[in-house]
């Protein structure tokens, strides 16, 4: 045919010979459109593009891109860190020495080195991050969330512009919000202007812990060694927030489907059900769902599966958003911690060397196996970052602190072209000096993986309209 996309939902890309053929046909009075109706009609029935999920990975508070995946060897003592660089599969790329099993999986992933926020805050890094937008909106406090003026999350603009499969929401935030050391909710994480209707599906399970940061119960608080996991379990009964102001908590994790049908029989003992309980009796209806039921039982999965992963909240929170993912959820977002868990001002080294990076290591390199052994790696985008990178000079607690003009991503599936790094920064890892992105760019990737036409909008509760794409895909990914 000569025409591609190179990505779904994208506009098509034409070969040279396509081109010149189809301007010889135009001599003829027939136009482009002809011509690719009169090959589709020679070629036979054409190959239906796959529909694509996307799972992204958000690391609350800050992967430090330099101790990661932006290592500078080369660079003062000062800047350069206590990490050595250690080769991957793909020759001349080297990746931090503390993730080994993601080194050995390089062909599956790309790396982006040059994505820049406007704001070393964590507030406005989130609300950017998250929402996909720089700008903040007006009227809005940023200290004040959840609030009806802050910029709609990806999942609720997912949700909005995209319809469900398989009788499942479209977007699902799991395994907690993502909140700073008071307790206070990040933004960007609600629909905001949107509006609740198109509120996301939170599920909120993580087992309570306190202060704890990190792969629970491997708990660590930044600047102690004495720090014990809260709870008995890693995860606690689901409170699923639901579109329009609804909520569902399922009191037995275990028996699940016993649960589900008591909650069942009670609501249909109510003829006058209102709004919310139409929502609920919906999301009871998905989880009495096997594939969706079993999402929630990751606990009690094979031990071969929870060894690979890790029995911790890193590993079971990836293998729930993997299973919801195969279940038919458009796009599934995982809060990789909890009280800024990567948000190392304090003993960066020790803390990522011995609470971080191994439990990260070992889930991220598992979902990316997990999801190419069942051939779903083919059809979701994964997304692996923070909201900000760290600062290239290590302060007097042998921390690092925020930096938002340079940050490093990790993606994969769904067309992404693994062994290859986009972007690059200074000596330091101070400033992006090639490809530039933004979490604009980040976004439109997310948007234009799940079809999303490029001309789609949304309109706020007060009725004005905003574009959904503020920047092209990264198209260079694929």
């Amino acid at each position: 045919m000569g025409c591609s996309h190179t990505n779904h939902g994208s506009h098509p890309v034409f070969s040279r010979r396509t081109v010149l053929q189809a301007g010889s046909l135009g001599l003829m009075g027939l136009g482009l459109a002809d011509v690719l109706r009169m090959r589709g009609v020679a070629a036979g029935p054409q190959v239906v593009t796959p529909v694509k999920s996307v799972l992204f990975v958000f690391l609350t508070g800050g992967l430090s891109h330099q101790d990661s995946w932006d290592l500078k060897p080369d660079a003062p003592a000062e800047v350069r860190g206590e990490f050595n660089p250690i080769p991957t599969r793909t020759p001349g790329l080297f990746v931090c020495e503390h993730l080994p099993k993601l080194a050995q999986l390089s062909e599956k992933y790309a790396l982006i080195r040059s994505i820049s926020t406007d704001s070393s805050g964590h507030g406005e890094a989130c609300h950017a991050l998250l929402a996909g937008r720089l700008d903040i909106p007006p009227g809005f406090n940023i200290n004040v969330v959840p609030s009806p003026l802050e910029w709609p999350s990806i999942p609720s603009q997912v949700m909005h512009a995209t319809r469900p499969r398989n009788n499942v929401p479209a977007a699902v935030v799991l395994p907690q919000p993502s909140v700073n050391e008071a307790n206070s909710v990040r933004p960007g994480q609600y629909a905001g202007r949107l509006g609740s209707k198109w509120e996301s599906w939170h599920i909120d399970i993580a087992a309570p812990c306190a202060l704890g940061n990190g792969a629970c119960p491997h708990c660590f608080r930044f600047d102690t060694e004495d720090y014990q996991h809260g709870s008995p379990t890693i995860f606690d009964t689901p409170m699923l927030t639901l579109p329009e102001g609804g909520s569902l908590r399922l009191n037995d994790r275990v028996g699940l489907l016993a649960e589900i049908e008591r909650q069942q029989r009670n609501l249909e003992k109510t003829a006058d059900a209102d709004r919310i309980d139409r929502q609920r009796q919906q999301a009871l209806s998905v989880l009495a769902e096997p594939k969706t039921r079993s999402a929630f039982d990751v606990e009690q999965a094979d031990p071969a599966i929870l060894a690979k992963y890790g029995k911790n909240k890193f590993g079971l929170s990836l293998l729930m958003a993997r299973r919801l993912i195969e279940a038919g959820v458009g796009l599934v977002q995982v809060n990789l911690g909890k009280n800024s868990t990567w948000d190392t001002h304090r003993r960066n080294f020790l803390n990522l060397r011995d609470n971080l990076l191994p439990y990260y290591d070992q889930s991220v390199s598992a979902l990316l196996e997990d999801l190419a052994a069942t051939g779903l790696l083919k059809t979701t985008l994964v997304i692996v970052m923070g909201e900000f990178g760290r600062t290239p000079k290590i302060n007097k607690d042998a921390g690092r602190d925020h930096w938002n003009p340079a940050n490093s991503a990790l993606f994969a599936g769904a067309g992404v072209r693994g062994g290859r790094v986009i972007g690059a920064t200074d000596k330091l890892a101070a400033y992006p000096i090639a490809d530039k992105m933004t979490p604009e760019n980040v976004a439109a990737t997310i948007y234009n993986t799940l079809g999303i036409p490029r001309n789609a909008d949304w309109h706020d509760i007060d009725g004005r309209p905003f574009e959904l794409y503020r920047a092209e895909p990264i198209f260079e990914l694929f």
